[in-house]
């Protein structure tokens, strides 16, 4: 280990400065190279551990970006074309994957497929936003619907009335979504029903039956304007596990929305979280937040949203930044896979021991610390002790935390951590209460019954098994057997010698003389000790 951390410590300068990279690459996994799939797929690839984010580029010509200019999916190994792929096309896809030690893009899958013909007219969409029904709408939002499959591009219309288009006369629209200051010269009409249509086509015709949507403006507000962030600036690199994320103050904003995702397309750590905190001292809203145990070397995306009684800011911009390599895993520039995180192997449940039973449990891997935490909620945690060893003061849930140190030379000592959750719960040795020997054509088997609170095991004639879960033996040889039985939390091993009886109530129960030359004949052996144990009545 520590000539790891020495080596580590040597090898910093020159993995930052060299510019090379030679590392494992994802491969397509749908659709494959050639195939001919539907137009409305989701292309993906296989994950690769240590890639800090993947890029996918479409167009329909070799090295073209028409369909999709090169986009980060940062974690996702999916990507669904926002309005699907053209028809009758070849599609040629490369996939490259991000360094964030060299700051490059490298090219790791280059392959093609061909689309089908749209089988059909596509079917209606539906309103994104506003939703159908909404009320209160402010007049200067942004109106988008779903992509709907086999669609090419929209006819849609906005009026003040069911099928009208005082508004918007009926337009062909190859986006998802319009701005009315864009497509009406202005906003929306204040506290008005409007009502929009939109009717998807391709080649084959229009979309048949597609009713019109309505919703309710609210009164002349005005929206929020976009803020910017202030940290972590857009593209930053090597942001801090644990950074505090800070934005300047938007005037006329009453709360900020965040949402913060490992892609460009899902908020799965934040999801419109509100921000409404007001500083005591001054009363205006509190513009940063901190943010815990992001995970090293991945691109985040993170998008702030100013709002207000009006509504909220529109097409604020997306703005996204790398984590720290910090413990890893990561590719170095060399192709190597570094992953600094200590192993530990340690059971999602342990037992402790009533009657004063040895209720230590231990963690055998080697780290250079180690910290046993209380889980008292989802949101707090209580440090109970540090080094190998842990008696719990009671059942609940725990965590156990390993960890080692490296030299850093920008933070100085690299900590890098691995943990496990746990349950304790109270156990107890075996209490064996009776066994039941039942014979067969020359062979036993035996069935063990126990009590106690605990999850018990068994082996037969040694004490370190192999162990089963099953209580019966089967098909044995006839002969004395010890059987064990043994806490699976560790609180201890019961034993019993199993004795069969082969002489009780007389003959043995595979003595069959019922003349089909099969176990016919008995023959009873007089002991060694000489002694007839049979006597006459």
């Amino acid at each position: 280990m520590e000539t790891l951390k020495k080596l580590l410590l040597l090898l910093f300068p020159i993995l930052i400065g060299f510019q090379g990279l030679a590392q494992a690459c994802p491969e397509p996994e749908f659709p494959g190279e050639g195939q001919t799939v539907p137009v409305d797929i989701t292309i993906s690839w296989t994950e690769v551990v240590g890639v800090a984010a993947y890029l996918i580029q479409l167009g329909t010509t070799e090295g073209g970006s028409e369909i999709t200019p090169r986009t980060s999916t940062g974690q996702s190994t999916r990507f669904t074309p926002p309005q699907g792929l053209p028809e009758n096309s070849t599609v040629y896809v490369e996939i490259y994957v991000f360094n964030t030690l060299t700051n490059s893009s490298t090219l790791c899958a280059k392959y093609s497929f061909r689309t089908d013909f749209f089988p059909s007219v596509p079917g209606c969409s539906e309103l994104l936003n506003p939703t159908n029904g909404a009320i209160n709408v402010p007049i200067q939002t942004d109106i988008s619907w779903q992509y709907t499959s086999f669609a090419e591009e929209y006819l849609v219309s906005i009026g003040l009335t069911e099928g009208g288009s005082e508004l918007l006369n009926p337009e062909v629209i190859d986006a998802l979504t319009i701005s009315p200051s864009d497509y009406l010269g202005d906003n929306l009409p204040a506290n008005s029903e409007i009502y929009i249509r939109i009717i998807p086509q391709n080649n084959l015709g229009l979309a048949t039956g597609c009713n019109d949507f309505k919703f309710t403006t609210g009164p002349e507000n005005t929206l929020p304007e976009c803020g910017s962030i202030i940290y972590p600036p857009d593209l930053d690199f090597d942001v801090p596990l644990s950074p505090i994320i800070s934005w300047n103050a938007v005037e006329g904003a009453e709360s900020y929305l965040i949402s913060i995702g490992t892609s460009p397309f899902e908020n799965d750590i934040l999801s419109n979280a509100v921000f409404n905190d007001r500083d005591p001292n001054t009363d205006e809203l509190i513009t940063e937040t901190g943010i815990i145990n992001f995970e090293p070397n991945r691109q985040y995306f993170i998008t702030i949203t100013p709002r207000n009684t009006a509504g909220e800011a529109q097409n604020c911009r997306q703005t996204t930044f790398f984590t720290s390599v910090g413990c890893g895993p990561y590719f170095d520039v060399a192709g190597n896979l570094i992953d600094l995180t200590p192993e530990l192997n340690f059971p999602e449940s342990v037992g402790i021991c009533p009657n004063g039973g040895d209720s230590t449990i231990r963690v055998t891997d080697p780290a250079d610390g180690y910290r046993w935490f209380q889980v008292i909620n989802p949101n707090r945690e209580e440090l109970l002790a540090e080094g190998p060893e842990f008696v719990p003061p009671g059942p609940g849930e725990y965590r156990i935390e390993i960890y080692d140190e490296f030299p850093d030379p920008i933070s100085g000592t690299l900590e890098c951590a691995n943990s496990q959750l746990f349950t304790v719960s109270q156990s107890e040795r075996a209490i064996i209460e009776a066994t039941d020997v039942r014979l067969g054509v020359g062979v036993i088997s035996i069935e063990v019954e126990v009590s106690g609170i605990g999850d018990y095991e068994f082996a037969l004639d040694n004490p370190d098994g192999p162990y089963q879960d099953s209580n019966r033996f089967t098909n044995l040889p006839i002969d004395n057997y010890r059987v064990y039985v043994r806490d699976k939390k560790g609180c201890g091993i019961s034993d019993i010698l199993v004795e069969p009886d082969l002489t009780l109530e007389g003959f043995p129960k595979f003595f069959t003389p019922n003349g089909d030359g099969i176990n016919d004949l008995w023959q009873f052996i007089l002991p060694p000790s000489g002694i007839n144990p049979i006597r006459e009545l």
